[in-house]
């Protein structure tokens, strides 16, 4: 379905916010009218169906700037997004209790707060991570004091999950293929690196593009030492957050495929995408060439492949972009919460958690019940608001799920 919701037409004052669903909070369209009054924004705001209320930028939206970026627009989880491997599996593979499976994942994975005993990636991938994030601390020497062991730290949390909505799962799709999927981002360093530029750009004059109406709308102009060193940044955190997600993908492979795991032997036989959801990246549209800020969004031009989780319990989908102009070619990166997670925690019970969670191998405790499907958006209903901005490739069923 087209857009459904527009403010600031008929002359309001902002470019409008193109909304591709009816369903959103109030505090969330709130965020987005400020959003909308900046100088800076090119041609429109763009909304995806599993929009809600964010910090510092509302999540699920798309915002095109010239000449600016605005750091907490980008957010702490710099890079954040999916990765998806069907394997040469079949449902009828697995076995029947697929609890050995994910100790096997856990055991292999940090997961919250931690991180590896040791560095696990190879030096082909942290040599250029090292040098490029020398240059940057050499520049910004505050980022040194953010992160505890800050030298070993970035270093040993390569291939680590993290907590949050983070997750590991084994799924299913429609042909009963198998398929590993994940969602992670760039870890200690990337959410570092996002707080550092967050308050460098709020201490920064506001003065090129005229009032911001906001403090968390605070920008960096494009010229400025600020800007260059944000960009230099954060494309860093970036290619962080990817290698971080391959790290990660080839710890889970080798960890299902021990014996103790119980699977037969197998091998990948696609990736479905490695893709980010929280991050910029410089593109055309609309005939200028602009910073893309999708903040809980994915790129979906025509024929690009992407990955739309829904909550443990409930259905993802493995799509292709239609490259849809009004969404700057993009679309949903996942179901988008319905209610926060303080109040999930007071308005759900273990014993839900467990009923929503049928048929899935995982925790069922109260330190996950933040998660439980029932906090987020109909992932259906999240579909058919964006059947014009892409086309479903796959429809895939959790098995097993790891929550950071």
């Amino acid at each position: 379905m087209s857009v459904q919701l527009i403010l600031n037409e008929s002359g309001k004052q902002g470019v409008p916010v193109k909304i591709f669903t009816k369903d959103v909070e109030q505090g969330a369209m709130n965020q987005l009218y400020a959003l909308s009054q900046l100088d800076f924004i090119h041609s429109h705001i763009a909304v995806m169906p599993d929009v809600h209320l964010g910090i510092g930028a509302t999540v699920g939206s798309v915002i095109p700037t010239k000449s600016a970026i605005i750091p907490a627009a980008v957010g702490v989880d710099i890079g954040c997004g999916m990765n998806a491997v069907r394997l040469s599996l079949k449902a009828s593979d697995l076995p029947e209790n697929l609890k050995p499976l994910r100790l096997a994942v856990e055991s292999a994975v940090p997961v919250g707060f931690d991180f590896h005993k040791q560095i696990k990636a190879k030096m082909s991938t942290l040599d250029p991570l090292s040098k490029r994030l020398k240059l940057i601390t050499d520049k910004h020497s505050g980022l040194l004091k953010m992160v505890k062991n800050f030298d070993q730290t970035w270093a040993r949390q390569l291939g680590t999950l993290g907590s949050g909505n983070h997750f590991i799962e084994l799924c299913l799709d429609e042909n009963q293929d198998v398929w590993v999927m994940l969602h992670s981002g760039s870890r200690g360093i990337g959410n570092a690196i996002g707080r550092y530029f967050i308050n460098l750009a709020k201490k920064e004059q506001q003065s090129r593009f005229g009032h911001v109406p906001d403090r968390d709308l605070s920008y960096f102009a494009e010229g400025s030492s600020s800007f260059t060193d944000y960009v230099e940044a954060v494309d860093w955190a970036q290619d962080y957050a990817l290698a971080n997600r391959r790290e990660m993908m080839a710890l889970v492979l080798k960890a299902i495929s021990s014996p103790k795991a119980g699977l037969p032997p197998f091998v990948p036989t696609k990736e479905a995408i490695n893709c980010h959801h929280n991050y910029v990246n410089e593109e055309r549209h609309f005939g200028e060439q602009v910073f893309v800020t999708r903040k809980g969004a994915i790129s979906a031009n025509s024929g690009e492949l992407g990955i739309i989780p829904g909550s443990m319990g409930a259905k993802s989908f493995i799509v292709r972009g239609l490259g849809n102009s009004e969404s700057f070619c993009s679309c949903s990166h996942g179901a988008g919460r319905k209610m926060s997670r303080s109040k999930a925690a007071r308005m759900f019970s273990v014993d839900e958690l467990a009923k929503q969670t049928a048929g899935v191998e995982c925790r069922k405790d109260k330190g996950v019940i933040d998660e439980i499907p029932g906090a987020y958006k109909d992932i259906d209903e999240v579909m058919a608001n964006q059947a014009d901005l892409v086309e479903v490739v796959h429809t895939l069923k959790q098995v097993m799920c790891v929550k950071g």
